[in-house]
């Protein structure tokens, strides 16, 4: 009976220091020459919203051509924070560039492009560039949020900026908004 106890108290011993180590090497990637500023904030009950219109001049024979929908429907209060977000260029004397740190949101945002070049990662480490030309359309993108693991950055020499509208699930202590995470294990260089 003894020398049971003592294997249950030794493998005890080893899985709690297998994961304190494990859990020590897994830490969030720090955000570098980036800066958010919250515009405004505010919080929602519950809603639903349903928008549907013919487009005008439409052409096409197909119902998916000739229709917009839109639908936003959620299940207890939320949260609307529209963000400012800025990136100094790359560091010319040490090459690093700014970025937000690889992170999440619990819901999803829609962003703006607003100057520069901004490279969005994503977990299986593909880059996605949008670039600001005056006097074209804005580059546009979604962060579906929910678990989406990414990182923004400024590759580019001179500042970039966005402006990002996200709906996230209500928190009183409005610390919800941005979920630091590890950099996935196939992008250990892109920080």
């Amino acid at each position: 009976m003894r020398q049971r106890l003592t294997w249950v108290v030794f493998l005890s011993a080893v899985i709690v220091v297998t994961a304190l180590y494990y859990a020590g090497s897994v830490r969030a990637t720090a955000a570098n020459g980036f800066k958010a500023t919250t515009l405004a904030q505010g919080t929602f009950s519950e809603f639903h919203a349903f928008n549907h219109s013919v487009l005008p001049n439409s052409t096409g024979t197909d119902n998916d051509e000739n229709e917009w929908l839109s639908l936003q429907k959620t299940e207890g209060p939320s949260d609307l924070y529209v963000q400012s977000n800025v990136w100094a260029p790359v560091n010319p004397t040490t090459g690093v560039a700014a970025s937000t740190g690889w992170h999440m949101h619990p819901g999803h945002s829609l962003i703006i492009v607003t100057s520069g070049t901004l490279t969005e990662y994503t977990a299986d480490c593909t880059p996605h560039v949008y670039t600001f030309v005056p006097g074209q359309p804005a580059p546009t993108l979604v962060d579906p949020g929910h678990g989406h693991v990414h990182i923004i950055r400024n590759e580019g020499s001179v500042p970039a900026s966005d402006i990002a509208v996200q709906l996230v699930p209500f928190d009183p202590t409005k610390s919800n908004r941005r979920i630091d995470a590890p950099a996935p294990a196939g992008c250990p260089n892109i920080l």
